[in-house]
């Protein structure tokens, strides 16, 4: 009987993180999920994620000769979609009057603090991200673009297909081979890894969606989306009854 293969570090971060990366995202479901017909809801979320995402390809340029730097995989920078983003939705002076929220700010204080102290453990943060982006977040743009053309006069017109969605489109780069790339990597540079900082790694893993959850759980204006859209469901069921109970009664 041949021998069971061996559990890759990439299998390994994804078991430590089973239980709080399921609240992370049932969280995304109650928040992101419920701006596909909001574009305040979605702006705020990309908010919360950009600094994020700004201060970790900074740090891989950073340390660009280290293992760190090992992961900055060509079509993966999202800094720039990121502001193109952020210019559609909230207008082009935005970045004037914005202050990174609290939630934001221990996020980018913890980032800082490991790069200073233990910089291998960015590592964790780049993997988990990076990884969300392009799962999840390929999804997510998916849903939402199949409810902005619904809601256009003319459906058959792709005008909004980049407009808004800079931050999941990779171009001319396969998604499938970006999420390769980046796992066979995070496995190559785990292999060269002494136990303990592997061990580390897979503890800071925890801390990622910790933090996640903390910033997503400041997205705004998400409840307001649910309370119409529970409204808009109740008035449907309210008329199904209203004709369901008048030819009841005929």
């Amino acid at each position: 009987m041949p021998e069971a293969e061996e559990e890759n570090f990439c299998k390994k971060m994804r078991r430590a993180t089973r239980k709080i990366h399921a609240i992370s995202d049932a969280l995304v479901n109650a928040k992101l999920a419920f701006g596909f017909m909001d574009d305040a809801v979605w702006a705020d979320g990309l908010l919360v994620f950009y600094e994020v995402f700004r201060y970790l390809e900074g740090a891989m340029l950073r340390l660009n000769n280290t293992k760190v730097g090992q992961l900055r995989i060509e079509g993966l920078q999202r800094t720039e979609a990121f502001e193109r983003d952020l210019e559609f939705y909230l207008g082009k002076g935005w970045m004037k009057n914005y202050t990174p929220r609290d939630s934001v700010t221990r996020y980018l204080m913890r980032l800082g603090e490991i790069e200073d102290t233990d910089s291998l453990l960015l590592m964790a943060y780049i993997y988990h991200l990076y990884m969300g982006l392009l799962s999840g977040g390929i999804i997510l743009r998916k849903k939402r673009q199949l409810v902005q053309k619904i809601n256009k006069i003319n459906p058959f017109q792709d005008s909004l297909a980049s407009d808004g969605n800079n931050l999941t489109d990779f171009g001319e780069y396969n998604i499938y081979e970006l999420k390769c790339e980046l796992r066979n990597t995070m496995n190559r540079i785990a292999e060269t890894l002494d136990e303990d900082t592997k061990n580390k790694l897979l503890e800071e893993s925890k801390t990622v969606y910790t933090l996640n959850n903390e910033i997503i759980r400041s997205v705004q204006g998400a409840g307001g989306v649910i309370f119409r859209k529970l409204v808009y469901f109740s008035m449907i069921v309210f008329f199904i009854v209203v004709v369901f109970l008048h030819f009841f009664r005929q």
